[in-house]
């Protein structure tokens, strides 16, 4: 059975249960700070789990890309050491919020696996809670009871908490599980090894396939359970998995969901799947990881170097150091993998079509980066080998080629034994975890359970019409982390405050008492579909009614910059064309920020042209057309632009300025006349294939011109109020370049004269001539003198140092002919000499420089030098 057939007929089973079949939601979290990717299929619908929020229908089915490589749940090292975990990877699930439970997932699992899809009974085994006494819960002797209905109970295990009780963190909705293991292994094995003893034991043909956990308690802060209110079921399904068990082979690399990435792998490096097993883990690493990058790309994360973009650029490179290390390809390689992994999963995942070719330019730059990263990272670790003194490498060394050039231990480690040397790994470890200290340290957080005022579970915004509400706090808790000290967080049961989203800061604001007490909200942010407010202190009176004021003008500065945006996409769609499409946003009061894709650096003229193009639509006093709750497929018929990577529910809200029309649940102008002028400050690119524009409007471009005269004005006053002072400033630089070849002529001259006097200060020390001297040049007139100089002798050592601008430098020439004979390497000269000057540099072997901020260096940095030749 081919993985589409089996994708869909788990959607249609479930279906024929009467669930509602939902699209899988992005991969990248956006409002939720307790996670960076969606790791579970029931992360999507945590909103419903805690009561935020009710779905459309009480069952749902799904197919949901996940992610686990941070965190609790991290697979990221055991990717391609063995076959069955991932870091990308679908789970089927099942859902009922408040509707059935045990007996009919239990069931309507136990039909599906063995009559739809045919799986043999006699290799599956069920684990059931064998209860905990540290939290009193006792045997789920209900599940247990339903399940030896259907199966023998010398199949059904006992499971502890670690395996068989499902929590989805510190806190929260948690409770008993039933897993669904099978066990694939021939008769011969079988025979020797029982396969209950195999559950939960790593065993690469004894796995999970399937997991129900049972939703019915709440997990406190204090680590107590309490009942929930309604029960709830969450399943998850390894797709991977299942199709190993049904397509019968042995690892999930032989699926039909791998297999053609795998040989489009074997075609490019002219290497064998199967034939090595260094070769085999490679292909595995690479194959999986390009599925992790491209769905994270098309879902609008693209690699960074913090949050969830450094996790995305981490899982690259881990793919790129294996086909360096194992695969020998020096060039970017894993791009091309793109178009089979669209072909093979375009259909169920319709945007890594949509987005293929953005996807492939980021991830050919993202390599060619690395790769430099790779060759450069050798060149020091060169440097760091040739330093050594014994058979270990410092593991403190080890650490900073690791930290800050981003070169991997494992490649470290591979390199130094096959130079017969060895890496000081606890001395590694030890940086790493103190690394690891700093950063948990400055990210510890601890969340109080949520004190409740109004048994109230419905909030109501009213942001988009008001800025002011008399509201009652429904709820708050107490949040304590190193960044921010203590903070409370609010919720009202209807608030004029905006969450953070869609790229828009979230409102500022204050709450006031009827005593004329204030309270001050520093922030506005959304968790899990309820709106939560940060104040760095309670009110006195928590259960009174309070004034809600929203800081109206950061609000109308906010406005006017978010309404840009949409202006500006629709510009630049019509100055560059409809490849255009928005990568990301950031609107806050004084300022915008606006990715796109599009391939190349925007001409002078198409940046005026766009300019130009939002400031007639500004000019135009456009009215703001707004409609709430419009089915999502009304909203798209009708020509509303949605977003890559953004989850829209079954209604939207559509904004309309003429003929911009997007899918944005942010707040806006009345009218763009209100956004009074727009001016980009700058256009650079963030990624291949991905341009960024900042740019400002309202009150921040009048600061802008003001700033802009006054400069104007006082460099007319330094002009000597020329006339033309674009002109005066022309003559001036071609003033400054005429002088500056002169003082270049200058030196050159001064560096002859004086090199007949150098000459006559050389010594000779074990055959070579050597020279070392502070000058009163520059390091281009140090660098003549040195090869002038070095023209003239074939056994030359040479060390100039001067001293500019309060900096010192240093030059090292060394003759060919000594570096070859001798051993001599003026790169590693000048790294050394260099913390004398406290600096560095580098060079060629005959040839280098370094730079560093001590003058008060430089006559021990001579002094030493000799050393070298002695």
């Amino acid at each position: 059975m081919k993985s589409q057939d089996i994708r869909q007929k788990f959607l249609d089973f479930f279906e024929s249960k009467k669930h509602s079949i939902v699209p899988s939601a992005p991969m990248v979290v956006k409002n939720d700070p307790t996670l960076m990717f969606v790791n579970s299929g029931m992360a999507p619908f945590k909103e419903y789990f805690l009561g935020n929020a009710q779905p459309k229908n009480n069952r749902i089915a799904d197919t949901q890309k996940c992610l686990r490589v941070s965190g609790k749940h991290n697979d990221l090292e055991e990717v391609g050491y063995d076959t069955y975990h991932h870091t990308l990877f679908e789970m089927l699930g099942n859902w009922s919020f408040g509707d059935y439970f045990k007996k009919e997932a239990i069931a309507w699992a136990w039909e599906l696996l063995t009559e739809v899809y045919g799986v043999n009974k006699d290799i599956l085994y069920v684990t059931v809670f064998e209860g905990n006494d540290e939290d009193g819960i006792p045997m789920d002797q209900e599940a247990y009871n339903f399940w030896k209905e259907i199966i023998p109970e010398d199949r059904i295990l006992m499971g502890n908490k670690k395996d068989n009780f499902w929590e989805m963190g510190e806190q929260g909705p948690c409770g008993p599980c039933s897993e669904i293991h099978v066990d694939i292994r021939t008769d011969e094995e079988k025979a020797k090894v029982e396969g209950k003893s195999l559950v939960n034991m790593d065993h690469p043909q004894v796995v999970e396939i399937w997991n129900l956990v049972f939703m019915q308690y709440n997990r406190k802060a204090n680590g107590s359970l309490e009942n929930l209110p309604a029960k709830h079921i969450d399943t998850g399904m390894g797709f991977e998995r299942l199709c190993m068990v049904l397509q019968d082979v042995k690892s999930n690399y032989d699926t039909d969901v791998f297999t053609p990435i795998i040989r489009e792998i074997e075609t490019i490096t002219d290497k064998n799947y199967g034939k090595n097993n260094e070769v085999d883990i490679a292909i595995r690493v690479i194959s999986d990881h390009v599925r992790a990058v491209a769905f994270s790309i098309a879902d609008g994360q693209l690699p960074s170097n913090t949050g969830a973009g450094y996790v995305i650029r981490r899982i690259l490179r881990r793919a790129v150091r294996y086909g360096f290390t194992f695969l020998n390809k020096k060039e970017p390689f894993i791009y091309r993998l793109v178009d089979v992994l669209s072909k093979k999963m375009g259909k169920a995942f319709p945007e890594l079509k949509s987005q293929k070719q953005l996807i492939e330019n980021v991830i050919k730059e993202e390599e060619a980066s690395f790769l430099r990263t790779l060759d450069q990272g050798l060149v020091l670790l060169n440097g760091i080998v040739e330093q050594t003194k014994g058979d270990t490498v410092s593991g403190e060394k080890a650490f900073e080629l690791y930290d800050t050039y981003g070169f991997p231990i494992d490649l470290t480690a591979l390199i130094l034994s096959e130079k017969g040397l060895k890496l000081d790994e606890e001395g590694f470890n030890a940086e790493l975890q103190k690394q690891k200290n700093r950063s948990r340290a400055a990210s510890e957080m601890s969340t109080d359970d949520w004190t409740i005022l109004v048994d109230d579970a419905e909030q109501e915004f009213i942001g988009y019409d008001a800025l002011e509400a008399n509201v009652k706090i429904t709820r708050y808790r107490k949040v304590t982390s190193k960044k921010d000290g203590d903070m409370y967080q609010l919720v009202f049961n209807l608030t004029p405050f905006y969450a953070e989203g869609g790229g828009q800061v979230g409102d500022k604001g204050y709450l006031k008492d009827t005593h004329g007490d204030v309270v001050y909200i520093l922030d506005t942010k959304k968790e899990n579909n309820v709106i939560i407010h940060f104040a760095k202190n309670l009110p006195d009176h928590l259960t009174e009614t309070f004034k809600a004021v929203v800081d109206a003008k950061q609000r109308q500065r906010t406005e006017a910059n978010h309404t840009a945006t949409h202006l500006l996409h629709q510009a630049l769609r019509e100055v560059l064309g409809d490849h255009v499409e928005q990568k990301g946003s950031a609107v806050h009061s004084k300022y915008l920020r606006f990715d796109f894709s599009h391939f190349s650096k925007l001409t002078t003229e198409q940046l005026r042209d766009v300019e130009n193009f939002v400031n007639a639509r500004i000019d135009g006093k456009l009215p703001l057309e707004e409609n709430r709750n419009v089915p999502m497929e009304q909203a798209i018929a009708n020509g509303a632009m949605a977003l890559f990577g953004e989850k829209y529910g079954d209604t939207v809200r559509t904004i309309r300025f003429g003929q911009s029309m997007e899918l944005c649940g942010g707040t806006h102008v009345k009218n763009t006349a209100d956004i009074w002028h727009f001016k980009i400050r700058s256009e650079s690119a963030i990624a291949s294939g991905i341009r960024r524009i900042e740019a400002i409007t309202s009150d921040a471009v009048k600061d802008f011109y003001f700033d802009t005269n006054r400069a104007y004005f006082e460099i007319r006053d330094l002009l000597n109020n020329a006339k033309d002072p674009v002109k005066a400033v022309a003559d001036l630089k071609d003033e400054n370049n005429e002088l500056k070849k002169q003082i270049e002529t200058l030196l050159k001259d001064k560096a002859k004269n004086i090199k007949g006097d150098l000459k006559n200060e050389m010594t000779e020390i074990n055959g070579i001539q050597f020279l070392a001297k502070q000058l009163d040049l520059d390091a281009s007139g140090m660098k003549d003198l040195c090869f002038e100089l070095g023209s003239e002798y074939n056994n030359l050592f040479l060390l100039f140092a001067a001293e500019n601008d309060g900096k010192a430098l240093l030059s090292c020439y060394i003759s060919k002919e000594l570096v070859a004979e001798k051993n001599l390497n003026a790169g590693q000269v000048v790294r050394e000499l260099g913390k004398y000057i406290q600096g560095g540099g580098g060079g060629q072997p005959f040839f280098a420089t370094a730079g560093g901020k001590n003058p008060d260096g430089i006559k021990e940095a001579l002094e030493k030098s000799e050393n070298y030749i002695e």
